[in-house]
C-alpha cells in the first residue's frame, strides 16, 4: 500500500490484522500528506523472524521513519527498533484487558540504547504526524506539509 506510485518512506507495521482499523488513521493521514508508505503485518512473538528480515531490510527499501502498533505486551516496536538505525514510533493498541494501559506501559519502558517514540493509545494519526515531523528534518517538502497542516487546524 501506498499513498503514491513511488518508494515508501513510512513502514507501518502492525501484530495483528486485527489492528488494521485501528491503524487506518494513520494510513489515512500518510496519504493527505501525499506521503508513500508500507503496511507489513508481522507478530514479534508469533514471526519473529519475519519482523527481523522486514525491519532489517527497511533502510535498503527507502524507509526513513517506522511507525509499529501492537497491544498487550507490545514488544513489537522495541524488536523493530534492535533491528534498524530508524526512528521507530509506537502506537499502543487499545486492548479488552487493560484498556490498552498494559501496551502503553511496554513500549514506554524501553531499555537505554533501544529508544522509541511513543504516541496515545489508538494514537494512530499522530504517529503519521509525527513521522512527517521526522522527515521535515531533512526535507524542506515535508517540513512544509507540517507547516500547511497546522495553519489549517488553526484556521479551522
Amino acid at each position: 500500500m501506498s499513498a503514491e506510485n513511488s518508494a515508501p518512506l513510512v513502514g507501518i507495521i502492525m501484530g495483528s490484522e486485527s489492528d488494521m482499523p485501528a491503524m487506518e488513521p494513520c494510513m489515512k493521514q500518510l496519504e493527505e500528506f501525499g506521503v508513500p508508505y508500507e503496511v507489513k503485518v508481522a507478530s514479534a512473538h508469533r514471526r519473529p523472524a519475519e519482523v527481523h528480515e522486514w525491519a532489517s531490510t527497511a533502510v535498503e527499501r527507502g524507509i526513513r521513519v517506522i511507525v509499529a502498533a501492537a497491544g498487550k505486551a507490545a514488544h513489537l516496536g522495541g524488536v523493530v527498533a534492535a533491528y534498524t538505525p530508524n526512528p521507530v514510533i509506537t502506537v499502543p493498541m487499545k486492548t479488552s484487558d487493560l484498556g490498552g494501559l498494559d501496551s502503553l506501559l511496554s513500549m514506554v519502558q524501553m531499555p537505554s540504547g533501544v529508544p522509541v517514540a511513543c504516541v496515545a493509545i489508538n494514537g494512530a494519526k499522530n504517529a503519521a504526524i509525527l513521522a512527517v515531523q521526522m522527515l521535515g528534518t531533512g526535507s524542506d517538502e515535508a517540513r512544509q506539509k507540517i507547516v500547511d497542516f497546522k495553519e489549517g487546524m488553526a484556521n479551522a
